[in-house]
């Protein structure tokens, strides 16, 4: 019982380390005052003001966009890579290929963004593209370090499944490209969408790499605020991060739901399989 007691304190702390933060992000983004610690009354004065704040929507916008393509992209290439570890066995620079995936996940972001500005650099001098840094230069480098976080995460799903329905497949006569589109596909559905989260909510957040491959009229979200901590923080900024936290929040339920729902008519498939059987 007393271990129960700690283990639920243990929890309990754990949990409002990780939220209260939050909450008290979104009670102060209906704070009457401007100063962003001192509680004046209820407002969504702030509100307001944000719909005419050009810099802070067309930079949250911004973000959207690459976050949003960005994952798109790094769950192509992530699963393509998740594949070829899990599915080709053996073959000649397997090792190599595997530490350079898993490489961006224990690279220090400086050192990414810094080389990626200096690929950009000469890439632009060699072939004249990209065309200066922007939001393309922005949308390859968060494709280049999420995809090694998409890809361990479908590695460890193919890693984990069982086999014997993809063998069964070709056992049948259909070919990879269909085992793959009917079979795999649908049973790595959750790992994908967790990995596309994965890579949204990474490149939305970051700074770092952001600040060295984005030029003039390419600014992030993440970089308005940091440069607007120098003069103080908004509460606008507060405003903009509870919808930017319902947003999320919104998208992370309805993929639950969907993943709930697949995996209730994967089990009624197998019990039907079985009967059937």
């Amino acid at each position: 019982m007393k271990r129960f007691g700690f283990l639920s304190w243990a929890l309990l702390f754990g949990y409002a380390f990780l939220y209260v933060p939050i909450a008290l992000l979104i009670v102060y983004s209906f704070n009457e005052s401007r100063l962003v610690t001192v509680w004046a009354g209820f407002s969504t004065k702030w509100y307001a003001e944000l719909i005419h704040n050009d810099t802070l929507l067309d930079a949250a916008l911004l973000s959207f966009q690459v976050a949003a393509v960005s994952a798109t992209l790094a769950v192509l290439l992530g699963t393509c890579a998740g594949l070829a570890l899990t599915r080709f066995g053996r073959f000649r620079g397997r090792t190599l290929f595997g530490g350079m995936i898993t490489a961006p996940l224990v690279m220090p972001e400086v050192i990414t963004g810094l080389s990626l500005l200096l690929l950009f650099v000469a890439m632009e001098q060699w072939v004249g593209w990209p065309d200066g840094r922007g939001v393309t230069t922005i949308t390859i480098a968060h494709t280049t370090f999420t995809m090694s976080y998409v890809a361990v995460v479908i590695q460890s799903r193919l890693a984990g499944m069982d086999g014997s329905l993809e063998e069964a497949a070709m056992d049948l006569g259909a070919r990879p490209a269909k085992v793959f589109f009917v079979i795999t596909l649908p049973l790595i559905a959750p790992a994908l969408v967790a990995g596309w989260l994965l890579a949204f909510t990474l490149s939305l957040d970051d700074v770092v790499v952001a600040s060295f491959v984005s030029g003039p009229g390419s600014t992030t979200l993440p970089m308005v605020i940091f440069s607007s901590v120098k003069f103080g923080i908004s509460p606008q900024i507060n405003a903009l991060a509870t919808l930017m936290v319902l947003v999320v929040a919104t998208g992370i339920f309805v993929a639950s739901i969907v993943m709930a729902r697949q995996e209730r008519q994967r089990k009624r498939d197998e019990q039907m399989a079985i009967q059937n059987g």
